[in-house]
């Protein structure tokens, strides 16, 4: 019998949410390892030395960018058509997964952790409005289906998402009063969604040598 792929993950991480995301809509099972980031488990380490998640283990292969592990398991199976709007407009889709993954990552990071950057004597107000100003963009793209291409959900939607939400947390007061309408209702479908819930589920940590969870449930 063949093994299932092995997913470490961690609940919480924006990374992590968008591969377990692809990997439940796709119906493809997998064995998850919960992961504490203070205390990585040797088989993870050995598999992926950089020591980040999500990291997947398909037989010989391993997947250790999020984004990778969400279009291997959506090219296997794709029920909801989460990729349609990358076959049809493919730089349009990784345009606003680069965007996401770069400068806005780094503006999140930069508000919600100014501290972590005390050579770059960071302004946390500067990055969160620089960040806002992205959202600016995607609120645009949203107003026209309330969703990034259209009426339908993608891989682009999910791929963001999870990065929106640890935005929106940092302060939801001040979120919550700012002029992005379609952001906003966008979060908000997304959280109070199914696919959320189910992929938030808490797992205990995993511990070498025992047998993971199976994923989806």
């Amino acid at each position: 019998m063949t093994s299932r792929p092995v997913l470490y993950s961690f609940r919480r991480c924006p990374y992590a949410m968008r591969a377990r995301l692809a990997l439940s809509v796709s119906g493809l099972m997998v064995e998850l390892r919960e992961v504490v980031l203070r205390d990585k488990p040797p088989a993870m380490l050995e598999a992926s030395p950089k020591g980040t998640v999500p990291v997947l283990v398909a037989g010989d292969r391993v997947i250790e960018e999020s984004d990778e592990i969400m279009f291997w398991a959506l090219r296997q199976s794709d029920p909801e058509n989460w990729l349609q709007p990358w076959r049809e407009n493919r730089p349009a889709v990784e345009a606003l997964i680069v965007e996401n993954d770069g400068p806005f990552k780094r503006h999140l990071d930069r508000y919600k952790y100014p501290v972590r950057y005390p050579e770059e004597n960071i302004v946390a107000e500067e990055q969160r409005d620089a960040a806002l100003e992205i959202l600016a963009g995607w609120d645009s793209l949203i107003g026209r289906g309330g969703w990034l291409f259209g009426e339908e959900v993608s891989v682009a939607d999910m791929a963001l998402l999870p990065f929106v939400r640890q935005y929106a947390h940092v302060d939801k007061d001040w979120f919550d009063a700012r002029p992005i309408p379609g952001v906003k209702a966008w979060l908000e479908r997304f959280l109070a969604s199914d696919r959320f819930r189910a992929i938030m589920q808490k797992f205990d940590q995993w511990q070498e040598g025992t047998k993971g969870v199976t994923f989806p449930p």
